[in-house]
């Protein structure tokens, strides 16, 4: 029987550091001989290869490239690989998760997504549990197809749809909660599937895309606010996206001004999207008169969609529908890699 095969795509972060023998300081080791560093690897039912970036980086410095460059590196060896693991710093890793799931049309693979808190080469850290579990699931099979075929965060016992991630913690291990999607599954002495949360793969061609448009504004909004001000952001920015983060279930300081101004915008020049502060429950513009006037001012409430999906969502298909924002809009209400209840 043909073991399953495994691809390791190290971009950096604080998994990757060992300690220096020599100077007693933290340096990245070699992924290519990561069964040295971890011998509990060898044990697992699978063959790991790994792939480093020649300069790995600090996910705070995440960009399109970035994407694009672990999006290209999983495209070219797909058919080679039975699934992937990417070891990513946290701070982005929920935005390069959502990045990834929408770049990524048709899966029948699991890419995963890991990463730690403390260092490999450091003696409590984290990371050995979460690398060791990552490549077991993404190695796991059940009637000859992959258990997982979507894009998934794995952190602290717990598997996650990664485009409903947020980190919630730069301090604990269990760094990463999904508020509004059940976890996909959850580890301890087994790992315990919950099958009816997986997506199931499709029969279609893999598709792959992975340009994105930058031209988006987030806006915060707090008590206070000085409304005029926000009005010129918004008129002085080139983004053609603004993304104003709401209170509660999607509500915004009543202001005749800014209404008439998202009016006199929404139909042709911007797009306007309402997202919660809150990081649990929805956006219901209809739910309140504050949400209601935003509505029928033209703003698109975003449901249940995380922030870090929201942006990346909206550059994504900014990139696609440059001039045609009704089917943003449509598209932004679409459901396409299980983003939103």
């Amino acid at each position: 029987m043909t073991i399953p095969k495994v691809l390791l795509i190290y971009t950096g972060g604080t998994i990757g550091m060992i300690e220096d023998n020599v100077v007693k300081s933290l340096k990245p080791f070699n992924f290519n001989q990561i069964t040295n560093e971890i011998p509990e690897l060898n044990k697992l039912n699978c063959q790991i290869d790994a792939l480093a970036f020649q300069n790995p980086i600090d996910s705070s410095n995440v960009n399109f490239e970035i994407w694009t460059q672990i999006g290209d590196d999983i495209f070219r060896n797909y058919n080679e690989y039975d699934g992937f693991v990417v070891l990513h710093g946290t701070d982005t890793m929920s935005y390069t998760a959502s990045a990834l799931s929408l770049m990524f049309q048709n899966l029948s693979k699991p890419i995963i997504l890991t990463g730690s808190q403390l260092p490999l080469g450091q003696v409590r850290t984290d990371g050995k549990e979460n690398l060791i579990t990552a490549i077991e699931i993404a190695s796991m099979k059940r009637n000859k197809k992959a258990i997982i075929q979507e894009v998934a965060i794995y952190f602290e016992n717990q598997l996650f749809r990664g485009n409903r991630t947020t980190k919630v913690s730069a301090d604990h291990f269990d760094a990463f909660k999904s508020y509004n999607y059940p976890t996909l599954a959850d580890v301890g002495v087994e790992i315990n599937f919950n099958y009816s949360h997986l997506l199931r793969g499709s029969s279609k061609e893999l598709y792959y895309k992975n340009k994105f448009d930058p031209g988006v504004l987030v806006v915060f909004f707090y008590p206070g606010i000085d409304v005029k001000s926000v009005i010129e952001l918004i008129k002085n920015s080139s983004s053609k996206v603004i993304v104003f983060m709401s209170y509660g279930s999607g509500n915004l300081p009543t202001d005749k001004n800014l209404i008439q101004f998202i009016k006199s915008q929404a139909n042709s020049k911007k797009i306007f999207l309402n997202v919660s502060q809150c990081i649990a429950g929805k956006v219901e513009q209809e739910k309140y008169e504050t949400g209601l006037n935003l509505k029928k001012a033209g703003v698109v409430g975003s449901l249940d969609m995380t922030l870090e999906l929201v942006i990346v969502k909206s550059m994504f298909l900014l990139n696609k529908y440059p001039f045609d924002n009704l089917k943003f809009k449509e598209n932004f209400l679409t459901n396409l890699a299980g983003e939103l209840s």
